[in-house]
């Protein structure tokens, strides 16, 4: 069945006029209104539509308001549109009507819009997973088009987030993911606001640089947590390469050995890589030593350093070595140490050193100077050394 809008301005579909059609009024109900099962109830505040059939076409279109008498007008205005095309000389109606893209099929335009951005496929794979649970939501309330979504949906599809998404910090990033949608479809004229959901407040404890100390303790556990030498060879240089690029641990893990590049000029090796999850080019030098042990890692497989099969998921090889990393931390007294406290340790050791943010995010392969900001602005002293002159300045 086909589903049209009037209220959108779009070349205008003719369509033969054999009688002016009836126009309805209908209740989009929220879920916890009383009055749910008839949608003809005239007194609550839920959302107003309008329904009528003409040449054998369904049309739907949104009254916007929530008033009985609002929609009342609106149905008269539609009714006085047909009346009026209906006595010009061919006996034809030019209604405005614009054939609706469903949610689901809006959410398969978002995501092949992100995929042709070169987003990494695990971040699109969260994508495709969290908007279908949003999709089969909204089928629940028996709303299939992206302009019939309200903030009374998103507020009640929210509300079910605790189970499903146990982290603050997971449900955070869950409804920046909606909400980019939601603008995708704003964009894209399907909606002509987005609701706006009030923030998530992250109740966790972001991840922490290791002092100097912490470190040496964690590269000395390594051997006693792993007997077997070559595996704990691994194991350091991972380690040691994370610390000192400030790689990701997806982009660590699956590091190439053609992306260990000697730069015969400077007489230093650098990895030069693209970040998967942002697909931003990073380009950092690594310390002679951390170098050394990288190339002499023996995985048996030519082409990548730590990704001992170079087959199947990436997200496998990733969840083992996570594993082995989180025992080394827990072994050397860290028990809720992080891979990622490997990547923060080597930014906040910059910042600390008067590297400027701008280059510490590019270093980080961040796409905006931002997320950097977010995450590393209290380990930057020259930020803190200015904004101590500003308030001196006013003594």
């Amino acid at each position: 069945m086909d589903f049209a809008d009037s209220s959108t301005q779009v070349p205008p579909l003719t369509i033969s006029v054999p009688a002016n059609p009836i126009v309805t009024i209908f209740v989009r109900h929220s879920q916890d209104c009383r009055h749910k099962d008839d949608e003809s109830w005239k007194k609550c505040r839920c959302p107003k539509h309008l329904r009528w059939t003409h040449s054998g076409r369904q049309y739907r279109q949104a009254a916007r308001t929530r008033s009985w008498e609002q929609a009342e007008k609106a149905k008269r205005r539609v009714e006085d549109q047909f009346r009026a095309a209906g006595g010009n000389a061919v006996g034809a109606a030019r209604i405005e009507a614009k054939s609706h893209k469903t949610i689901e099929r809006s959410i398969e335009l978002f995501i092949s819009d992100k995929r042709s951005q070169g987003m990494d496929a695990g971040v699109l794979k969260k994508y495709e997973r969290e908007l279908g649970r949003f999709k089969d939501f909204m089928s629940g309330q028996s709303k299939f088009f992206p302009h019939e979504i309200a903030l009374e949906d998103l507020t009640e599809f929210r509300s079910g987030w605790d189970e499903t998404y146990p982290s603050s910090t997971t449900r955070q990033k869950v409804q920046e993911r909606l909400r980019g949608f939601l603008r995708y479809c704003y964009e894209a004229r399907y909606i002509d606001r987005i609701p706006k959901l009030s923030p998530i407040k992250v109740d966790e404890l972001p991840t922490l640089p290791l002092e100097d100390d912490q470190y040496e303790r964690l590269l000395q556990t390594i051997p006693k947590e792993f007997t077997q030498a070559e595996k704990a060879k691994k194991v350091r240089s991972l380690v040691q390469l994370m610390r000192h690029s400030g790689l990701a641990i997806r982009d660590a893990v699956t590091l190439e050995r053609n992306e260990i590049q000697r730069d015969h000029k400077k007489k230093i090796h650098r990895i030069v890589t693209n970040r998967q999850k942002t697909g931003t080019h990073v380009s950092v030098p690594i310390p002679p030593h951390v170098a050394k042990e990288v190339l002499s890692v023996l995985n048996g497989h030519p082409r990548y350093v730590f990704w001992n099969t170079g087959t199947g998921k990436e997200q496998s090889a990733v969840t083992n070595w996570q594993h082995d990393l989180r025992a080394v931390f827990r072994a050397a007294g860290f028990p809720e140490g992080h891979p990622h406290q490997l990547r923060d340790t080597f930014a906040a050791g910059l910042l600390k050193k008067g590297v400027p943010m701008e280059e510490v995010s590019k270093l980080l392969g961040h796409g905006s100077i931002k997320t950097t900001e977010k995450y590393y602005a209290k380990w930057n002293p020259a930020r803190q050394d200015r904004l101590d002159a500003l308030v001196i300045g006013t003594w």
